[in-house]
C-alpha cells in the first residue's frame, strides 16, 4: 500500500502536468504550472493551497517557481466534459432499471470489494475508489457515450482481454479496471501521470504526446482523481493527528492524578498504552 509520504510526492508531481482554474497560478521552472486558491512560504518550500479550506495543498521547492501570474478564467461550458460528468446522459443498457441501481455512495460491500481486490494488485484502495468516482461516481450500470460499462468504464474490447465477461458485474469490473491500472503503473516505470492519463485516453495517445495528451477531458479527468486522492490522505493524517493529541491529553491527565511517590512506575505504564496510533 502506498505510504502517506510516498503519495504526497506523486500528487505534487501529478498537480505541475494539470490544469484549474481559480486563484493564481505558479508556473515552474520546468514549464509546468500549478493553479491554487493561496500560497505560504514554509522554509525553502513554498506550500500552495489547491482548496479554500486548506485541506488540499502541495509543497514545492521556491527555487523550482518561475513566477506567479493570474489563473485564467473557467473554460466555457461548451467545452469537453470529464468523464463522469457526461454519464448522466449516456443511454442506458437494455434492462435497465434506475430504481434499482446502486447509490451514489460506495455500499459496505463495495468498500469490502475495493479494499480485497486493491491489495491482490498492490495498490492504494483510496486511490482505486477515486478513480472510480472520476469514471462512474460509483454507479455500477454506467455507460458513456463510447460505450465505456461499469464502474471503471471498460471499454467491451478492453474488459475482454482482462478477462471481464460481465462488466456490470461490480467485483469482475473492479478487478479488471484495477488490473489495467496496475499494468499501467507498471507500462510506465509507477508514473501514475502517465498511468491515469492512459486510462482514460489510451496508452497510444500518451506514447505520443510523451505524456498527459493536451485534451481538456483527460487533464481534467486526472485532476479530479488527484484532487479526491489527495483529500482522502489529507483527512486521513488530520484524523490521526486529532487521536494522537487526544492520546497526549488522556496521558497527561492521568499523570496528573498519579500520587507523586508512584509517577516513577506509573508514567511508563500510561505512555505505553498510549503510543499506538
Amino acid at each position: 500500500m502506498v505510504k502517506s509520504t510516498i503519495s504526497r510526492v506523486l500528487l505534487i508531481t501529478l498537480l505541475m502536468a494539470l490544469p484549474c482554474f481559480a486563484g493564481e497560478v505558479a508556473v515552474l521552472k520546468n514549464g509546468f504550472s500549478i493553479v491554487h486558491e493561496r500560497r505560504e512560504v514554509i522554509g525553502d518550500l513554498t506550500r500552495l493551497f489547491i482548496s479554500a479550506d486548506g485541506s488540499n495543498f502541495v509543497d514545492v521547492p521556491t527555487d523550482d517557481i518561475e513566477h506567479f501570474e493570474a489563473a485564467p478564467d473557467e473554460p466555457p461550458s461548451t467545452a469537453l466534459p470529464a468523464t463522469a460528468s457526461r454519464l448522466s446522459s449516456a443511454p442506458k443498457p437494455a434492462g435497465y432499471d434506475a430504481g434499482r441501481a446502486f447509490p451514489a455512495r460506495p455500499t459496505t460491500d463495495l468498500t469490502q470489494v475495493v479494499n480485497e481486490i486493491s491489495g491482490k494488485y498492490r495498490l492504494d484502495p483510496d486511490l482505486v475508489n477515486s478513480v472510480i468516482k472520476a469514471e462512474s461516481e460509483f454507479n455500477p450500470r454506467a455507460i458513456s457515450p463510447k460505450g465505456a460499462q461499469g464502474l471503471m468504464q471498460l471499454m467491451p474490447g478492453t474488459a475482454s482481454q482482462l478477462g471481464v465477461r460481465n462488466a456490470f458485474d461490480p467485483q469482475a469490473n473492479v478487478d479488471g479496471g484495477t488490473k489495467y491500472l496496475r499494468e499501467l503503473l507498471e507500462m510506465y516505470n509507477f508514473d501514475l501521470v502517465k498511468a491515469l492519463a492512459a486510462y482514460n485516453a489510451g496508452p497510444q495517445r500518451v506514447e505520443r504526446f510523451g505524456g498527459v495528451p493536451p485534451y481538456y477531458e483527460t487533464r481534467a479527468y486526472v485532476a479530479k482523481i488527484v484532487r479526491d486522492f489527495n483529500k482522502k490522505k489529507a483527512a486521513q493524517e488530520k484524523a490521526a493527528a486529532a487521536k494522537k493529541n487526544s492520546t497526549a491529553t488522556s496521558v497527561t491527565v492521568n499523570k496528573a492524578s498519579v500520587p507523586s511517590k508512584k509517577v516513577a512506575t506509573a508514567v511508563p505504564q500510561a505512555k505505553t498504552s498510549g503510543a499506538s496510533e
